[in-house]
């Protein structure tokens, strides 16, 4: 492989149309929730009021994010494009944009619960939240950041691409172009 090759990864339709699906899913539990919350009290939620915010929570959560799934699925553009010059992240909803490899100080892998992230720590976090558009994603960004010590986290959920595959390709690159910097 010529290491200075760009290289695109796309969307992958399908596994967002599956999540999108699951989103629907949950949107249509939240609704049955809402309009009888009596009928599933049970011994775990007693409470009908509970239950009824419960629903309302799922409703709006998962209603945001399958909007931004649906975006996502009709964006004809690559979910991460890796070049000499850094990574342009277009991978979710939150995405960070482009990333230069001079603003790159590592990368890292974090695991939440079973999911893993490849975590790009850059130099100037608040950059890359304050350059978002949407309140909802300077929130998501700056939540991150707080949690897991940097703005921007790429998930292979939606690429065309396993999780290691990915991660090797921009460890090597990072790795290329800090010999490169030296």
């Amino acid at each position: 492989m010529n290491d200075s090759k760009q290289i695109e990864i796309g969307l992958s339709k399908s596994k967002l149309t599956l999540m999108g699906v699951s989103c629907v899913i949950f949107i249509a539990g939240g609704i049955f929730l809402i309009l009888n919350p009596a009928k599933y009290e049970s011994f775990i939620m007693r409470s009908p009021t509970i239950i009824f915010v419960s629903g309302l929570l799922s409703i709006i959560f998962f209603g945001i994010v399958g909007f931004f799934i649906l975006k996502k699925i009709i964006d004809k553009s690559p979910g991460l494009i890796i070049s000499d010059e850094g990574i342009t992240d277009n991978s979710s909803g939150v995405s960070a944009g482009f990333i230069p490899w001079t603003d790159i100080i590592a990368i890292k892998e974090t695991k939440v619960v079973n999911q893993k992230f490849i975590n790009i720590i850059v130099k100037k976090p608040q950059e890359y939240i304050d350059r978002q558009k949407s309140t909802f994603k300077r929130r998501a960004m700056k939540a991150n950041y707080n949690m897991w010590g940097t703005a921007i986290g790429i998930s292979v959920n939606g690429l065309n691409i396993n999780f290691s595959e990915l991660e090797k390709i921009l460890q090597k690159r990072f790795a290329n172009f800090r010999q490169s910097a030296d």
